[in-house]
């Protein structure tokens, strides 16, 4: 289990969303210290966050805010793009701009940052998935997020002997700018926030914040048409 209170952590896309609330919460649960990451530190806006420049996926960004937060003890690998490019008639590149964010960029983030945790005598590292990790239904989007399911539960194993806890947080829909053309009901940020913060001091493996995702995760043992009805249509 991991203590929030004291601790010293770093949300990568802190200034909106999920990451707000992540940052925000933190600081309601006695965190230290809280670095919020954007590409622009100027859209952070907490008053108590330390703002930092970060492209997740630019190795030279990733390797310079590293250099800058040598005190971190919780990563919280939140940050994420939606392109849902179709895997038949997208460009392939738009497949590709996808996975450098949702997946190879929060690899860069981690592999700078487990040095630095371990050096500070361990701690943890969140990661945000989706529902859509386990249901191919918006292509690259999905994609994405299913192999960053993966690369979270290789980094467990990987991890855990190094003093270093991971979970994994899956959510539907979230009342964000990213969703704001879905008409369907929505989760807080705020509570998923707190799901995550208290799965993280749980020591949860995973945190599934709701009912939708929690239905999906029950399916994924069902034969392959309960998922898709459509495919028995």
């Amino acid at each position: 289990m991991t203590s929030i209170e004291g601790s010293v952590a770093l949300v990568t896309g802190g200034s909106r969303g999920i990451g707000r609330a992540l940052v925000q919460g933190l600081y309601e649960r006695g965190a230290k210290k809280v670095y919020a990451t954007a590409r622009d530190p100027r859209t952070v806006t907490h008053p108590d966050a330390v703002p930092l420049a970060l492209e997740v996926t630019d190795p030279a960004s990733v390797a310079a805010a590293a250099e800058q937060a040598q005190d971190v003890t919780l990563l919280i690998n939140n940050a994420g793009a939606s392109v849902n490019a179709n895997f038949l008639e997208s460009p392939v590149e738009d497949v590709r701009r996808e996975f450098e964010t949702n997946f190879y960029g929060p690899l860069l983030v981690t592999r700078a940052f487990v040095p630095v945790i371990e050096r500070n005598g361990g701690g943890h590292i969140l990661n945000v998935h989706s529902v859509l990790s386990w249901i191919g239904v918006l292509g690259s989007y999905s994609a994405s997020k299913a192999a960053f399911w993966s690369q979270t539960n290789s980094l467990r194993l990987d991890l855990k002997p190094r003093g270093i806890e991971v979970t994994g947080l899956h959510v539907g829909y979230v009342d964000t700018d990213m969703a704001a053309h879905v008409d369907a009901p929505k989760s807080s940020p705020d509570a998923v926030a707190a799901q995550a913060l208290d799965g993280i001091a749980s020591g949860a493996f995973e945190v599934l914040a709701d009912d939708l995702t929690r239905q999906v995760k029950v399916q994924l043992s069902e034969d392959i048409a309960v998922m898709y009805p459509q495919l028995t249509a």
